[in-house]
């Protein structure tokens, strides 16, 4: 049996070279786990680390039984751990946080009061505490990205979300999709909340984004979800006989 079905929330952590991280994140996760208003779990998505990530991934799952991990064979980007966790969990509700702790995990439960009347909850950044080319690439980012898509969302890349499973599942895999969540969302005809949720400094690790990866990607990425949007399909089954008759 897979384990996060006994949850209603699945946390996805992904994981790319994170060592100095490793401690604190458990610590963090495991009190946002003691105080939370759902019952949920951490997945831990290693994503081809060369540091010493994985060994402490399975030294933290081993003392935590809501703590679980998978782990790729080699690095396939946010997207690609993104998704691979997706698409493993079986909790009805998928969520996800930054492994670099620049957003906090209690601040889920700003989301979670929405999870009911919406598809998709993100939050919003406030007072960031990015450097200013961090922040203004972002800005530069997010703002054609709207214009693009004009799927609204302030803050695609705030790492603080929560979505339906289901509706998470059918979000195609691509590199850059971790940028479009709220957008193919909306394809589906699901609705998005915004939240405001705190935001703080990174205090260990690198970041793997810089200016020209934070613009060049994106920008890349939008004109191949233009041709994307409008060849999109839609469908609803109103009768099956799948079910199990015997």
């Amino acid at each position: 049996m897979n384990q996060t079905s006994l949850y209603d929330l699945c946390i996805l952590v992904p994981i790319y070279n994170e060592q100095e991280n490793m401690y604190r994140l458990e610590k963090e996760l495991t009190g946002y786990l003691q105080e939370s208003s759902v019952n949920a779990c951490i997945l831990f998505v290693n994503d081809g680390s060369t540091d010493s990530s994985l060994s402490l991934i399975r030294e933290i799952c081993g003392r935590n039984a809501s703590f679980f991990y998978l782990s790729l064979a080699c690095n396939r980007g946010l997207s690609g751990a993104l998704k691979a966790g997706i698409d493993v969990t079986r909790a009805e509700w998928v969520g996800y946080i930054d492994a670099d702790l620049q957003t906090a995990p209690g601040d889920f439960e700003l989301l979670l009061p929405y999870r009911n009347t919406h598809t998709m909850v993100m939050g919003i950044r406030t007072n960031r505490k990015d450097s200013i080319v961090k922040n203004i690439s972002s800005r530069i980012a997010n703002g054609f990205r709207r214009r693009m898509t004009g799927d609204d969302a302030q803050d695609t890349g705030c790492p603080l979300k929560i979505m339906r499973t289901d509706a998470a599942r059918k979000i195609p895999l691509f590199n850059g999709m971790h940028r479009f969540f709220p957008a193919l969302i909306q394809l589906q005809e699901g609705t998005v909340k915004q939240v405001p949720v705190r935001h703080f400094k990174r205090m260990a690790g690198t970041s793997k984004y810089h200016f020209f990866n934070r613009l060049t990607g994106p920008f890349m990425d939008c004109f191949g979800f233009r041709w994307m949007k409008k060849r999109y399909i839609n469908y609803q089954v109103n009768e099956q006989n799948l079910a199990n008759r015997f």
